[in-house]
């Protein structure tokens, strides 16, 4: 028998027994479904046997990482059950392409085409595998072997992935015959993945899947057209560079060609930015332009580069941060945990800030605060502003897009744009890579460079950053005048040089060395890329450092 700690409680099991077993024994005492487990402050899943006396924490689809195995889980079991249904040599390859509403984008690359009697033939055959809880299990094969077996299966994607794995072995799931590699942990069986639905879309078609918030109920679906049309045309470009999965970007940093797709990568954001530009100055009174955007998603490098361009169409404009009109710190409100929450929108003085853009409109001189985040006081410098007839200005914060941020300012002047970090690259054809893990990379790089945060208070914040995204930036980002994608199909092999180094330093024994094992086991696909050539105005230069802005 061993000892097994569960909520401080030890129990005796016979030695050999699965965490699945256990599992069971302990489902009725949560609301939603057991998927994984850490055990002796490792994630494992529900399939581990144990052979040692164990402290063992379960996670239900209720929890960010559990969430995501659902969904991962659910993927596998929707390519599973398409394999079955479509007429292999009908078609090359089911291919992820990016996210959509709250699921992912499929597209049939050459031949077999998606309608609704296909999609309706998909839906039942998935359903039937619920039905039958099928167990998913996994094998372990040299990288040698699994890189044979996917070229025999025509999977190139996944060969050209393992090509650049420096593990000798690689574990391959299975499910009742078919095969795949998957980047993270997979359910136990195919019984608990039963929330999904499939929604013709485009070209394609989009798994719907719930969320970590209402794992039992799939949300309804909202396209978000700007938003889709943006990561539909990234994607287009990283297809035509041969940059769409991390495996292409290797092959581009192995081959010494990795230069080209980054002076074109710049030359396209460039020219995307000078069009947003002559838009702007095409629309008669527009006079504030007002960008908003997640964490680390590049905002202020995006309004200084945009004021170049505007002040290339004639125009002077004047850059401004709503983090200046912060209130105090004692006034800032707090959080379900105590903590201070600068996501709120009551986090802003937003009467001050309509006051002075209003006489500013009115052709006022105004005094603009500066915010000290030291003192946590907003504080007057001198910073006086007076808008001339060819003046412009260029407001930056995440709640520009929310009306209730600038009710008392005019429609018709105002130009509003939002700035995201839309990854179109993809780990291979089926695994979608989180443009909130690269966001997050992102910050954990210029937190430790400009603030001195540890990559450990990076990722125990992230939570509450990711929070106040869904409520106050996500519901407005389709209302957009435009919208700017600030990705560089490379940058992750910039980031990895930064940011591996300081993963490797959050302490064992808590939430965030899982996050930071699961970010550490992701960037060990990727080759590195030093920075030494990326331009000083790139808006990765913010992140890294270099850049020729204040940032």
């Amino acid at each position: 028998m061993i000892n097994v700690e569960i909520s401080n409680v030890v129990y005796e099991y016979e030695d050999g027994t699965t965490i699945y077993e256990i599992a069971k024994d302990f489902k009725k005492y949560y609301e939603n479904d057991i998927i994984l487990a850490v055990c002796n402050d490792k994630l494992c899943e529900l399939s581990n046997v144990l052979t040692e006396n164990s402290k063992i924490r379960f996670l239900t689809t209720a929890n960010h990482v559990g969430s995501e195995c659902y969904r991962r889980s659910v993927v596998f079991m929707m390519l599973k059950a398409f394999y079955k249904i479509a007429d292999r040599k009908s078609f090359d390859k089911l291919s992820i392409q990016y996210s959509v509403s709250k699921g992912y984008y499929f597209k049939v690359c050459g031949g077999t085409k998606i309608d609704n009697t296909l999609l309706r033939r998909l839906k039942a055959e998935m359903d039937e595998l619920v039905k039958q809880d099928i167990l998913i299990t996994k094998e372990t094969f040299s990288t040698g072997k699994a890189m044979a077996k996917f070229k025999r299966f025509g999977m190139m994607d996944k060969v050209n992935l393992l090509k650049y794995r420096r593990a000798s072995s690689v574990k391959i799931y299975k499910m009742k015959g078919f095969e795949d590699y998957f980047y993270g942990y997979m359910a136990y069986s195919t019984g608990i993945l039963k929330y999904y639905e499939l929604i013709p879309y485009d070209e394609g078609f989009v798994l719907q899947m719930p969320v970590k918030k209402s794992p039992k109920a799939v949300p309804e679906f909202i396209p978000q057209n700007k938003v889709s049309n943006t990561l539909k045309e990234s994607a287009r470009w990283a297809e035509r560079l041969g940059v769409a999965t991390i495996g292409q970007v290797n092959d581009k940093i192995t081959d010494g060609t990795i230069n080209n797709i980054l002076m074109v990568q710049e030359a396209l954001q460039e020219k995307k930015i000078a069009d947003i530009a002559s838009d702007i100055a095409s629309r008669e009174g527009v006079k504030v332009v007002m960008i908003a955007g997640p964490s680390s998603s590049g905002k202020t490098s995006f309004a200084h580069r945009l004021s170049i361009q505007l002040m290339a169409q004639g125009m002077k404009p004047h850059p401004i941060s709503t983090d200046n009109y912060f209130v105090n710190r004692e006034d800032t409100p707090i959080d379900e945990e105590g903590k201070l929450d600068y996501e709120v929108l009551e986090a802003v003085d937003v009467e001050l800030f309509n006051r002075q853009m209003t006489e500013l409109l009115e052709g006022k001189q105004v005094e603009l605060p500066d915010f000290d985040f030291v003192l946590g006081k907003r504080t007057f410098n001198g910073n006086y502003v007076k808008l001339e007839e060819d003046d412009i200005l260029v407001i930056e914060g995440i709640h520009c897009l929310n009306d209730e941020l600038s009710y008392s300012l005019p429609e018709d002047r105002k130009y509003r744009i939002y700035v995201s970090a839309l990854t179109p690259l993809n780990v291979d054809e089926h695994n979608r890579i989180s443009t909130s893990d690269l966001r997050l990379l992102r910050r954990i790089v210029r937190d430790i460079r400009t603030r001195g945060t540890t990559a450990e208070h990076t990722i125990e914040m992230w939570k509450r950053v990711r929070r106040g995204e869904e409520k106050y930036i996500f519901p407005y980002q389709d209302s957009a005048d435009a919208v700017f994608n600030s990705v560089m199909v490379y940058e992750l092999s910039v980031l990895k040089v930064f940011a591996e180094p300081a993963l490797f330093s959050v302490p064992e024994g808590t939430d965030e060395y899982l996050e930071a094992k699961r970010l550490l086991k992701f960037l060990d696909y990727i080759l590195p890329l030093p920075k030494e050539n990326i331009p000083h105005n790139s808006i990765l230069s913010e992140f890294v450092g270099g850049s020729v802005f204040p940032v």
